[in-house]
């Protein structure tokens, strides 16, 4: 249990801009992690081993990728009790992201509003902060980081952006997932589409091989996708996974869709949607890729999760394993050890 309640310092950051109150948080847990200080937000690890993708996660909740887009506080969020953590998106190239202010929160809904956009200082400082991290890897947490491309990249050229991360990366993470599915890069999505996809997962399955082949090491490969989709596309993006012997998915990023958000201050800011309104969305785009995939294909859940119960009900959509990130910012590092144990019992 951590030393200081998170119903104190929200208050305060709640009284902020929401990416200035992002950037203040993330600062503090660069700062303070790995010193005696962490004790005021850290939590018991639960422990639920399970194994995934040929990894063995210490328990089944991670933190989604998006919150620490740098990389430069792993061992900082590990500490509240996560068994894995995804970081990034991290693009090769350093870009500033949209234009301020791109954050929104919808606290009646529990929800928040983003469109960064990909910001983040670039692959060589990424891959500094990452091997920076030491505590949470070496108490048994598992590292995801993400990959996306660059905004000026055109979009028939996304591969090479993907090509140039997976390399990066790929030497510092227990898993590597390719985002396709932010709707704050111009035309990203399309990268969802059947020959796009096909396009973009056989040059990295084949240079994910021979880093395989090189290294001696196997690294799994996820794809993240988004709740926009319909069931048609859905069967697409599976058989394609299939084809090309991608390891797992993650559903889902956050969504454009504002019906569950109508009427309320910022519901019609441009960006992506999370926490409660996509929770549903969430799991229905796991029911179809549990159904079109087969029992044993590794997929992990997320989007909406504010509740232990909210974490069991992804593992009962035929999610493996669960993510959270706006969940967090509403209630607090003691949610991690509540979504651990809720699925520990299930």
């Amino acid at each position: 249990m951590s030393l200081i309640p998170y119903s104190f310092a929200r208050p305060f950051l709640f009284g902020l801009d929401a990416e200035h109150a992002h950037e203040v948080t993330l600062g503090a847990i660069a700062r303070l992690q790995n010193t005696p200080a962490q004790c005021a937000w850290a939590q018991t690890r639960i422990q639920d081993p399970v194994t995934v993708a040929g990894l063995r996660f210490p328990n089944r909740i991670g933190l989604a990728a998006g919150l620490d887009k740098n990389g430069r506080c792993i061992d900082g969020l590990g500490a509240m009790g996560f068994g894995f953590v995804e970081v990034g998106t991290v693009t090769p190239k350093a870009q500033p992201g949209n234009d301020k202010p791109r954050m929104f929160r919808l606290p009646q809904k529990q929800a928040l509003i983003n469109r960064l956009g990909f910001n983040n200082e670039g692959l060589d400082s990424f891959v500094r902060n990452v091997h920076r991290s030491y505590s949470f890897r070496a108490a048994g947490g598992l590292l995801g980081l993400n990959i996306g491309k660059n905004a000026a990249t055109p979009i028939e050229r996304a591969v090479d952006d993907y090509l140039i991360g997976l390399e990066g990366v790929y030497p510092h993470a227990d898993y590597i997932t390719v985002n396709i599915s932010s709707p704050n890069t111009k035309n990203l999505r399309q990268l969802q589409s059947d020959e796009a996809l096909d396009a973009l997962l056989g040059p990295l399955q084949t240079r994910r091989l021979q880093l395989q082949d090189s290294t001696g090491r196997r690294v799994p490969l996820f794809v993240k996708i988004a709740p926009d989709l319909d069931e048609d596309q859905v069967s697409v993006i599976a058989a394609s996974l299939r084809r090309h012997g991608i390891d797992g998915v993650i559903a889902t990023n956050t969504t454009i869709a504002r019906d569950a958000v109508q009427g309320l201050p910022h519901a019609q800011e441009t960006g992506g949607l999370s926490g409660a309104p996509v929770f549903e969305a969430s799991n229905r785009i796991i029911r179809l890729l549990r159904a079109a995939l087969g029992r044993d294909f590794p997929i992990i859940g997320v989007g909406g999760v504010l509740s232990g119960e909210d974490a069991r009900a992804k593992l009962q959509a035929g999610a493996d394993l669960v993510q959270l990130y706006t969940g967090l910012i509403y209630r607090g590092p003691a949610l991690v050890p509540e979504c651990a144990k809720a699925m520990a019992r299930l």
